[in-house]
């Protein structure tokens, strides 16, 4: 079997779960998520555990096993704790600025970038004097926040002679020694 698609989820007090065929809906206090795994994986809540379950010993079948259990647990914990991810701007006059679900960036272009970002992430940027400015994200939809995470990323890739680029807060960055190293 599936290491994780055979683990049980202990559904958390204030959580209610509702199946209905190919379909896992999960409501708790930081809101409701959905997610439809299809008429071939087979979702089961007994005393207050989900257990997910496969037809057959297929490949294809092992790979949804663990997928929708990863699934369904992630949005069991993102309406009970919900998810959180930072980002911090390196360079020389990078800045940003949130109003209205409305991420504004410098980021050393010709002209500032506007990011408009889903009503379901909260997002906030903070800016402190000799450090990095940080851009946070939370929402309650796993899934969305690395989506979200992963375009703002993608304006500024982080470039491996000094480091400057968008990047996650405590990720470490590969360095590479410039041409005059080679000496």
């Amino acid at each position: 079997m599936s290491r994780i698609g055979k683990l049980p989820i202990i559904i958390p007090a204030g959580v209610e779960i509702t199946i209905t065929g190919g379909d896992v809906k999960v409501k708790g206090p930081k809101g409701d998520l959905s997610q439809h795994i299809g008429v071939e994986i087979t979702a089961v809540i007994e005393e207050g555990v989900l257990t997910v379950s496969r037809p057959t010993e297929q490949k294809r079948h092992k790979a949804l096993h663990g997928l929708y259990r990863s699934l369904i647990n992630n949005m069991i914990q993102g309406v009970t704790e919900g998810f959180k991810a930072e980002l911090e701007l390196v360079g020389v006059g990078y800045k940003a600025a949130v109003e209205n679900n409305v991420l504004e960036l410098n980021l050393g272009y010709s002209h500032n970038i506007y990011l408009m970002v889903p009503s379901e992430v909260k997002i906030t940027a903070e800016t402190a004097k000799g450090k990095n400015p940080q851009v946070s994200l939370e929402s309650n939809d796993k899934q969305l926040i690395g989506q979200v995470a992963a375009k703002i990323r993608s304006l500024r890739k982080i470039e491996p002679y000094k480091g400057k680029g968008i990047r996650f807060v405590g990720e470490q960055v590969r360095r590479k020694a410039g041409k005059t190293s080679a000496k």
